[in-house]
């Protein structure tokens, strides 16, 4: 049996470690992204929007125990609420939501304008700085309709509800990853509190 010298052996893996490393597999966290109609926003976003969802942007209120109408309602029995509460609710949430749902469509909009002035190669400083000017406006504004909605809850409830609310919610357990909130997507709740 014919054997190769260590040497040679030792040799022919460092041309082969080096060949590898030529050209290294640099794959991108936005691999795969480039395939989406607006490249900044997911089709879970997209959806999101559409339907008036808060897209997270009120946890600076719902997270410090000002609660919004639609889980309210989701726990109407639960809380109790009783029927002046619902129908007061009930007119919050349905204004919100169309309120939301004009905003996002909006925001939207902007943002395929911004994908297109970058797709059709026409984009200039003067107009990414306007365009991204109304992205921001567009994303503020709908960020205060979310937010100004759960400023209306506390005038609702009593404080009694909205203790039992935030319980209901997993807010007052020290722990965050012992209790996911009813209604909060688990991954992403884990993520956002660095569950292990």
């Amino acid at each position: 049996m014919n054997k190769l010298p260590l040497a040679l052996v030792m040799a022919m893996l460092g041309f082969a470690v080096q060949a590898a490393d030529t050209h290294p597999v640099k794959a991108s966290k936005y691999a795969g992204q480039e395939k989406r109609a607006i490249k900044s926003l997911s089709p879970g976003d997209i959806a999101e929007l559409k339907r008036g969802g808060g897209w997270g942007l009120a946890k600076a209120a719902e997270l410090n125990g000002v609660p919004g109408p639609v889980h309210l309602l989701e726990m109407k029995d639960e809380i109790p609420l009783d029927d002046g509460q619902v129908s007061a609710l009930s007119k919050t949430y349905e204004r919100m939501k169309a309120q939301a749902i004009r905003q996002g469509e909006r925001l939207i909009a902007l943002e395929r304008e911004l994908e297109s002035h970058f797709q059709n190669r026409t984009i200039t400083d003067a107009i990414l700085r306007a365009t991204l000017h109304s992205i921001a406006e567009a994303r503020k504004e709908l960020r205060y309709i979310h937010l100004a909605t759960h400023l209306k809850t506390p005038e609702i409830l009593s404080p009694d509800q909205i203790k039992k609310y935030n319980a209901l919610r997993g807010y007052d357990d020290p722990d965050p990853c012992a209790n996911i909130p009813q209604g909060h997507d688990a991954k992403m709740w884990r993520k956002h509190n660095r569950c292990r």
